[in-house]
């Protein structure tokens, strides 16, 4: 793609040179003012034919033959560099770049997944039931193509680098999810996230103990680390099997296979007028059946259970139960 375009940019440097040329020749060897050496310029260059705008000396004649030996040369090899250009392909793939960087940059509040691997695919697998908006950031051009026919959102780059963050939209981004094999990658890419948008929530993959306070001291507001979670989830597998299968299909919604649906509700999306009542006051029971588990403080303290009293402040929020029916009469009781 690079090399395309340097052909390209040296094939329009050449004909803008043989003009300037021309123009410069015809007004020293023939006496032409500006306009006149720039009309002759252009009819030699593109042989239409037309008539001289004074009769022409012996070195005017000469260099006018010289003239048009040469652009013919130059338009010869700008049409075969720009023929090469359409045929390869890479002018469309050029297009769709544009287009796909084009709808990137409309985005706010999105999603951008750093890494495509074990990872990143189960994060844009939840990310897809949600219909959440997101950006993939991937290295494999391969895997980049397969995306792009997926229709997902992608970057061909490095995620540590700023550009690549910044081509992904990191400063409209809510949240950033960064999977990549390497924690030293993993921090320098928190690092990086932090510095272009302070008020983005990311969340990072650790693969060692000693990588947790580390990323968490750059600026991840959670660490995970997949073989420590799946170690506890085996062994709690023999200690509680029930309640951990239980637990397993009380998944988040979006999953068409779940015995029931968990659901966070934020009271600032709800109806004004509940502002400041209590829980019981939204008769979330009786008009959908869901049940409130869980209740968040603007101070980010969780509380289990909540008593139906908890007053429903700004900026908490609510974690319901129920039953995919039930959380779709959820989504049309408050929309």
């Amino acid at each position: 793609m690079k090399g395309f375009k340097n052909k390209l940019y040296r094939a329009l440097f050449f004909l803008i040179l043989i003009v300037v040329i021309g123009i410069a020749g015809y007004m020293f060897l023939a006496d032409y003012n500006f306009v006149e050496a720039l009309y002759m310029t252009v009819i030699t260059v593109t042989t239409v034919g037309f008539g001289e705008v004074h009769p022409l000396n012996q070195e005017a004649k000469i260099f006018t033959i010289f003239l048009i030996l040469t652009s013919i040369t130059i338009f010869g090899y700008a049409v075969s560099m720009f023929s090469e250009y359409l045929a390869s392909g890479q002018f469309l793939h050029h297009l769709k770049l544009k287009k796909v960087q084009k709808t990137i940059n409309s985005l706010k509040g999105h999603t951008i997944v750093c890494g495509y691997g074990r990872n990143g695919k189960q994060a844009i697998k939840t990310l897809k039931n949600y219909n959440q908006q997101f950006v993939v950031i991937e290295r494999n051009k391969d895997l980049v193509e397969a995306l792009d026919i997926d229709g997902v959102l992608t970057v061909n780059g490095d995620s540590t680098i700023d550009e690549t963050l910044l081509k992904a939209g990191i400063k409209t981004a809510s949240n950033l999810i960064t999977t990549l094999p390497s924690d030293a990658d993993n921090l320098f890419v928190v690092l990086s996230a932090k510095q272009l948008n302070n008020n983005c929530k990311i969340i990072s993959r650790a693969s060692k103990e000693s990588s947790y306070s580390k990323l968490k001291i750059a600026g991840a507001n959670n660490v995970i680390m997949p073989d420590k979670l799946g170690g506890a989830h085996m062994a709690s597998l023999v200690v509680t099997p029930d309640v951990v299968e239980f637990v397993d299909r009380l998944t988040l919604e979006g999953d068409g296979n779940a015995i029931a649906n968990l659901r966070e509700i934020s009271v600032n999306d709800l109806p004004k007028r509940f502002l400041n009542k209590s829980i019981v006051d939204l008769d979330l029971r009786r008009k959908t059946g869901c049940n409130v588990i869980g209740f968040k403080t603007p101070e980010n303290e969780y509380i289990i259970n909540p008593e139906a009293t908890y007053k429903l402040v700004e900026n908490s929020h609510l974690i319901l139960l129920g039953r995919p029916e039930q959380i779709a009469k959820l989504k049309n009781c408050f929309s």
